[in-house]
């Protein structure tokens, strides 16, 4: 009886390595090329082994199908649906309205642009505070200023680009 447990452990033995085992046959190498996992990297430079443990992959929903509400049949080539159309008397006032917008925060950001540009002064702005005895933070201060300037610039280019894309009125 002794040599039946024996046997019977050696069995469960062999049964649970060879149950630990299946798991690493099933998968092949798996390979990291970018953001892209494959197990056939085909010469790619880019890719690395992937080490320490199987990768499971889950396939998302494609853009079309999102984009139309998943109406529509896979591979079926429908056109996303278009957005419902509007009076032009109704276009014609949001147009406006968007355009006064704009108007105002291009006014907005121009008077924010004279203040910077008057406390700038070409470079030379008054040192205030501390800075006379400390240089460093005055430096820092100015640099900050200039770069207020040229964002506060660019701000103002793109508002003129957005108003000379709206219809006139």
């Amino acid at each position: 009886m002794n040599s039946s447990l024996l046997l019977t452990g050696r069995l469960a033995l062999a049964l649970a390595v060879l149950v630990l085992a299946v798991p690493a046959w099933a998968q092949d190498r798996v390979y990291r090329c970018g953001n892209e996992y494959t197990n056939q990297p085909k010469g790619r430079t880019d890719c690395k082994p992937v080490e320490g443990g199987n990768i499971t992959i889950v396939r998302g929903t494609s853009p079309a199908a999102a984009a139309s509400g998943g109406t529509a049949a896979r591979g079926s080539g429908a056109a996303p649906v278009a957005a419902p159309r509007v009076a032009d008397a109704e276009q014609r006032k949001r147009d406006a309205d968007a355009r006064a917008i704009l108007e105002q925060e291009l006014r907005r950001a121009e008077a924010r642009q004279a203040e910077l540009e008057q406390e700038y002064k070409g470079g030379q702005p008054d040192k205030i505070g501390g800075e006379a005895r400390n240089y460093q933070k005055y430096l820092d201060r100015v640099a900050e200023l200039k770069a207020s300037i040229e964002r506060n610039q660019a701000d103002i280019e793109g508002i003129k680009r957005e108003l000379s894309r709206l219809p006139t009125p």
